[in-house]
């Protein structure tokens, strides 16, 4: 009677196994092969990639993979709100839950640390011979959740919105009376430069803001120091102690002038 397919294969993949185990697979040519068709398919999908994006942009004019260039960077912009590449958003978004200075070591360093030795110490604690899913009911929920909560704290990163500087402006008049230097023209225009420079992304004002890597709420900051204060300190904060802080000096005395007025009249709101 004639053995099926089914029952050959086995005896093959059997023979096939006993060879493995009693010569073992040879480097060359079987790993070099593989290696070899694996590196062909990365450099023709990479060429494939480079030639719809070539074939497929114009100039400035996007195409399916984006634009052959786009308009030169400008460092004095206030409008760029900076984000981290993709493959950061987890962690990005890791910092709007735990906010410093308390708990931003747990996001930073603390979460990510853990993880990893868990990894890498996976094969050291885990020594079982059983692989099969099914019969590895801790290991597959503890890959599953990880998989999840990555995958929509990555997402949550993505679509996060940040408060532009020509939206935060619209809040300026309504800061003006709050704080009561509505009548102060130079002040006025210092809360607008606030709105754009992006000292919202790490401060916070009238309940605006991220309040991040520590930087304090200038709601009532201008109870403690004059307009020349400020102005110095925004021109150097290293100089008093401010390493995380970058200067300001680029915009100028006259608007740093204007932010000093602003953040002097920052005394609270009035009653």
């Amino acid at each position: 009677m004639a053995r099926d397919l089914g029952e050959l294969n086995r005896e093959d993949f059997a023979r096939y196994k006993d060879d493995v185990k009693k010569e073992g697979k040879p480097f060359f040519p079987r790993a070099i092969f593989h290696d070899t068709v694996m590196s062909l398919v990365v450099v023709c999908v990479i060429a494939a990639l480079a030639a719809i994006w070539y074939y497929t942009a114009d100039g400035e004019k996007s195409g399916i993979l984006g634009p052959w260039y786009t308009a030169p960077a400008d460092p004095g912009t206030t409008a760029f709100v900076p984000r981290p590449d993709w493959y950061f958003y987890f962690l990005f978004y890791l910092l709007r839950i735990f906010k410093w200075p308390e708990t931003v070591f747990i996001a930073t360093v603390g979460i990510p640390t853990i993880c990893l030795i868990l990894l890498i110490g996976l094969p050291f604690y885990d020594r079982r011979r059983e692989r099969r899913p099914t019969h590895r009911p801790v290991a597959m929920v503890a890959a599953v959740l990880t998989i999840i909560s990555m995958g929509v704290l990555t997402w949550k990163g993505a679509t996060a919105k940040e408060a532009l500087g020509s939206e935060l402006v619209l809040l300026v008049p309504s800061w003006a009376a709050e704080q009561g230097f509505q009548d102060n023209p130079q002040a006025v225009e210092g809360a607008k430069l606030f709105a754009q420079s992006g000292c919202l992304n790490c401060h916070t004002y009238l309940g605006e803001g991220a309040g991040n890597l520590g930087a304090p709420d200038l709601s009532a900051i201008g109870k403690t120091n004059e307009p020349e204060y400020f102005v110095r300190y925004l021109t150097n904060p290293a100089a008093f102690g401010n390493t995380v802080m970058g200067s300001y000096a680029y915009l100028g005395q006259e608007n740093l002038a204007a932010l000093g007025e602003f953040l002097a009249a920052s005394d609270g709101p009035q009653d």
